[in-house]
C-alpha cells in the first residue's frame, strides 16, 4: 500500500496508481461463483454467537421485503465482494454502506447534518465495496418501490457519478479543509427538486430543531424520580442487567479525560434492554438512563460489537477489542463524532461493546422521509460516502483512479442490477428456508 507523509505532493498521490492493473469497467461483473456458500447458511451460522431468542424478531424483518433482507445480510454480501475485482485501493470502510445506515442527527453544537450513522461493520477494505453495497441498495429499493429497472440503474449511477465528483473536488482541498467538511442538512434539503416534499421535510426539520430534546417518549416519571419507559422493544432487564450496568459504569476510561469529566456529571439510575435495527437484532443492546443532579436526564447505549462481517475476507482487524474498532471506524469517517462515544476497555460477559448518546430519533425520521426522493437521496448519499472515505484514505489516489468519465459509474450501474437480482434470489430461498421450518421467524417483527 503506498504511504503518505507530509513530504507527499497531490502530483505524486495521482500518479501512483498509473498504468491501472484492474480497469474500472471490471467493476460491472458480477456472476455467483460455482462454489458460492449457501446465503441461509451463512445468516444461521452468523446467528449462532446471538441471543437466540431474538433471532425469530431478525428474521421476521428481514422476510419483510428484498430490501430488508438485504439490509440484515452484510455478511452474506462480504463473502461475494471478496469474489470480485478490486481496485487495491483500500481505507476505512463502513462496511455495512446500504442506504438506510445513512441518516441525520445532531452535531455537538446543535447543527443537523447529514452523514454515515452506523459503523458495526466498519474495517479497513477495498473504497468500491462500500460503493458497490450503496449502489445495490438503492437499486433493491427503486425495485421494492416498484420503479422499472432503467430508473433503479440510474440510481445507481447517480450514486457513483456523486461520489465521484465530490472525491475529486474534496482531492484538491487542503487536508485539514476536506477533513472538517461537512454535509449541512438545512443545505442538503434546499436541493430537494420536488416542492411540496422539500417543503414538508423543512418543516419538520424546523420543529425538531426548535423543540429540543424530547428523550424519545422512552422517560416517565415514577415515585419522584425518572425511569426508562417500558415498552414492546424496550424493557427493563433480568438477569442480564448487571453486565449493561457494567458496561455503562466501566467505559468511561476509554474517553478523553474532559469528557469524563462532563461524563462524570451524570449519575446512571435505571437501564433497560432495547431491539434495534434489522442486522444488530441478536446482540445485546442496552439504554442507560444518566440524571444529574439537578435532574436533567441523558440517555446512552451500549451495543455490542462483534468482529466485522468483512474480517474473514479483508483481514482482522488490528483492535482486539470489537467495541474500540467501531469507535475508532466511527471517529475516522464520520463529520462529527458523539462526544460520549467510546468502548468498554474489558469484555463484560464474553462480549465487547461500545456506548455512544442514542440517536434522536425524530432526526432519523427527517433522514428516512428524504428517501421519498430516491434520486436526489443517490446524490446526497454518494457525496456523503465521498465525504467520509476522503477523510478514511487517500482521496487523490481514488479520484486519479475513477478518472473524469463515466466508465466506473457505468459500471456500478450495471453491477447494482445483477446483484439486485442475486438479492432476491438469495430472499426467495430465504423465504423457502422459513416454510420448511430451518428459519424460525416470530409473528410480528
Amino acid at each position: 500500500m503506498f504511504a503518505m507523509t507530509h513530504e507527499t505532493t497531490l502530483a505524486d498521490r495521482t500518479n501512483i496508481h498509473r498504468p491501472r492493473s484492474v480497469p474500472r469497467s471490471a467493476h460491472a461483473h458480477w456472476q455467483a461463483p460455482e462454489d458460492r456458500a449457501d446465503p441461509v447458511q451463512i445468516l444461521i451460522d452468523q446467528g449462532a454467537s446471538r441471543i437466540q431468542s431474538l433471532l425469530p424478531i431478525r428474521y421476521a424483518r428481514m422476510r419483510t421485503d428484498p430490501f430488508a433482507f438485504l439490509r440484515g445480510s452484510a455478511a452474506v454480501m462480504a463473502a461475494d465482494l471478496a469474489t470480485t475485482a478490486t481496485s487495491g485501493l483500500r481505507l476505512q470502510s463502513c462496511g455495512d454502506c446500504h442506504l438506510a445506515n445513512f441518516g441525520s442527527y445532531a452535531t455537538p453544537e446543535g447543527t443537523a447534518v447529514f452523514d454515515l450513522n452506523d459503523f458495526d461493520e466498519t474495517l479497513p477494505a477495498p473504497f468500491e465495496w462500500d460503493i458497490k453495497r450503496l449502489a445495490t441498495s438503492l437499486t433493491v429499493a427503486g425495485r421494492v418501490a416498484c420503479l422499472p429497472d432503467r430508473a433503479c440503474r440510474k440510481l445507481a449511477r447517480r450514486a457513483a457519478r456523486a461520489y465521484r465528483d465530490h472525491i475529486a473536488d474534496l482531492a484538491k482541498r487542503a487536508p485539514i479543509e476536506a477533513w472538517s467538511s461537512r454535509i449541512d442538512l438545512v443545505a442538503a434539503i434546499k436541493d430537494i427538486e420536488a416542492p411540496k416534499l422539500r417543503g414538508k421535510i423543512e418543516r419538520r426539520l424546523e420543529r425538531v430543531l426548535a423543540s429540543g430534546t424530547a428523550h424519545f417518549g422512552l422517560i416517565e416519571r415514577h415515585e419522584g424520580g425518572l425511569r426508562i419507559k417500558e415498552q414492546p422493544q424496550a424493557h427493563h432487564l433480568g438477569d442480564e442487567r448487571h453486565c449493561a450496568w457494567q458496561a455503562f459504569d466501566s467505559y468511561g476510561g476509554s474517553l478523553q479525560e474532559d469528557r469524563r469529566v462532563l461524563l462524570s456529571r451524570y449519575r446512571l439510575t435505571d437501564v433497560a434492554f432495547k431491539v434495534v435495527g434489522i442486522g444488530s437484532v441478536g446482540t445485546f443492546c442496552a439504554i442507560g438512563l444518566f440524571v444529574s443532579a439537578d435532574g436533567a436526564p441523558l440517555l446512552l447505549q451500549a451495543k455490542q460489537a462483534q468482529a466485522s462481517v468483512l474480517a474473514s475476507f479483508a483481514g482482522a482487524s488490528d483492535y482486539l477489542n470489537q467495541g474500540q474498532r467501531v469507535v475508532v471506524g466511527q471517529r475516522m469517517m464520520q463529520a462529527a463524532s458523539d462526544v460520549f462515544l467510546g468502548w468498554t476497555e474489558a469484555p463484560l460477559s464474553g462480549r465487547d461493546f461500545y456506548v455512544r448518546r442514542l440517536k434522536d430519533s425524530r432526526l432519523a425520521d427527517i433522514g428516512a422521509a428524504i428517501e421519498e426522493s430516491l434520486p436526489f437521496y443517490a446524490d446526497l448519499c454518494g457525496r456523503t460516502l465521498a465525504r467520509a472515505h476522503a477523510r478514511a484514505g487517500d482521496a487523490a489516489a481514488i479520484s486519479d483512479y475513477l478518472g473524469e468519465g463515466p466508465t466506473f459509474d457505468e459500471a456500478i450501474g450495471d453491477f447494482a442490477l445483477a446483484y439486485a437480482d442475486q438479492t432476491e434470489r438469495d430472499w426467495g430461498r430465504f423465504q423457502d428456508a422459513i416454510k420448511v421450518g430451518r428459519i424460525v421467524v416470530a409473528d410480528k417483527g
